[in-house]
């Protein structure tokens, strides 16, 4: 059903607050920017003041790519992304494994046949870099899970060994003739926390099942293991989440060789990752600039406002970029910060080329399902990031799902951005369905809805630029189509 969205959007804006927005993220929110619920320092499930886990950049990792999927209905709301680097093709593949198996279960108990029930109930899998430099490699995929009672936030960290060649599982950094003693220590350091059962801890990390409890772990700058264990684990799920930090002279005689080099890297890092792949592609970067403003009056001619989520993605939004410059077409990126911290040279080269760069949250969530704080966070972290890559802050942002409250509303002054034409391009990886949806649908002053994140869909522009402007339609961005109706 089509929508008549930009003139609702324009009264919305005169209503939101103006007040500044306090980039404040959530205790809980973590620092991959995923929505999750864990405890904070002092509370049942974590250590107090914890040392730091170092910050990664990926924008420095030659050849990455981010793998995203994501739909824009609330009936099946889910977003989900790992990272493909070169040369960790196993590593990969473990994640892809696991994300998809975890999409396909979501998809078939909550999206299959769109019930109206499924409103509210979200699948957000969110990447973090954990290690990134000699020949080793980590990576905490966070997962959030709305789509049952007693569903939340797991984790979940992959690591992978450049000299052997090899995944590794968590349980890896620790040496299999120390296991006992590592347990036991992770014991004594729970003993006594709100909400541990020791008999339930036992019984998580008996000799069957170790390997799958024992699946986030990671170091802290000053080479401290932290050991995270989710919700309802090792203690009664109202606890939340457990965290524990051994420091480095108790974990270090515990671990494998593998986990003293990542011990290593994690104190005081190389200065670059070499995981000796045999290629590792440069994406390219268009170089297109804009001849200056938009002098475009929509009240005179026809336009329309093509808008594309999700990205940047390598290669699919620098293809997309030429597409577009073939045409002098200007178009609005809503992009998310997760995304935009890997490639912030592709959002730059947005930015160069006359194109609107647009706030899409941090990962994806369900902004009606977060706190005022989390919802700051991941604007706030986004627009950050965009105008670190830019030198301009985004004005607009379009929520995920179209998903908007009152709550939503007053947590930032950046204006909603909805659509008029859907391409469930998320929905139909079909080229020339999508640019027949397009050019079928769209009418004067629409706003349309595509995904640079899918092949599919960037193949589908060239046609859909081709045939509307030969209907004499021209292709601005949402500001530009706003300013000049």
């Amino acid at each position: 059903m089509r929508t008549r969205t930009l003139l609702p959007s324009l009264l919305l804006l005169a209503a939101l607050s103006f007040t500044a927005l306090s980039f404040t993220a959530a205790c809980s929110s973590g620092s991959d920017g995923s929505a999750g619920t864990g405890s904070a320092g002092g509370r049942p499930g974590s250590t107090p003041a914890p040392s730091p886990v170092r910050t990664i950049d990926p924008s420095k990792i030659k050849g990455l790519e981010i793998v995203s999927d994501s739909s824009e209905h609330r009936s099946c709301s889910f977003a989900t992304s790992y990272p493909d680097v070169p040369g960790a093709e196993a590593m990969t593949a473990a994640m892809k494994k696991d994300v998809e198996e975890r999409l396909a279960n979501f998809r078939s108990g909550v999206c299959e046949g769109g019930s109206a029930t499924a409103e509210g109930r979200e699948l957000n899998i969110s990447h973090h870099f954990l290690a990134a430099s000699g020949d080793v490699l980590g990576v905490r995929l966070s997962t959030q899970d709305h789509s049952g009672a007693g569903s939340g936030l797991s984790t979940r960290t992959y690591w992978y060994d450049g000299k052997a060649d090899a995944y590794r599982p968590a349980l890896g950094l620790v040496a299999e003739d120390s296991r006992d003693a590592f347990v036991g220590a992770l014991k004594d350091q729970l003993k006594g926390r709100e909400g541990f059962d020791p008999d339930l801890f036992d019984a998580t990390l008996s000799e069957d099942s170790i390997t799958a409890a024992l699946d986030d772990m990671t170091f802290t700058a000053d080479g401290g293991l932290r050991v995270t264990f989710d919700r309802g684990e090792v203690g009664v799920p109202p606890a939340g989440t457990y965290i524990v930090t051994l420091s480095k002279g108790t974990v270090t005689p515990w671990l494998s060789a593998f986990g003293q080099r990542v011990q290593r890297q994690a104190m005081k890092p190389s200065r670059s990752l070499n995981l000796g792949a045999t290629h590792v592609p440069e994406p390219a970067v268009p170089t297109h600039t804009a001849p200056g403003d938009d002098d475009t009056d929509c009240k005179k001619v026809k336009c329309i406002a093509l808008t594309f989520d999700d990205g940047p993605a390598a290669p699919e939004t620098g293809t997309l970029l030429s597409y577009l410059a073939q045409y002098k077409a200007r178009a609005t990126f809503f992009t998310t910060g997760q995304n935009v911290a890997a490639h912030p040279e592709l959002v730059r080269a947005e930015a160069k080329a006359g194109h609107e760069v647009g706030n899409h949250s941090w990962n994806h969530p369900d902004l009606t399902n977060l706190t005022p704080e989390q919802i700051a966070s991941q604007l706030g972290r986004t627009s950050n990031a965009i105008k670190t890559a830019t030198g301009k802050a985004p004005t607009v942002f379009r929520p995920p799902y179209g998903a908007m409250n009152a709550q939503v509303k007053a947590a930032t002054t950046l204006s909603p951005v909805m659509w008029d034409v859907d391409t469930e391009d998320w929905k139909y990886r079909d080229a020339a369905k999508v640019a027949r949806t397009v050019i079928d649908q769209a009418q004067r002053n629409d706003v349309v809805l595509m995904h640079d994140i899918h092949p599919t869909s960037v193949a589908a522009v060239p046609q859909i630029l081709r045939t509307l402007t030969a209907q004499g339609y021209h292709f601005v961005t949402i500001s530009h189509l706003r300013a000049t109706l």
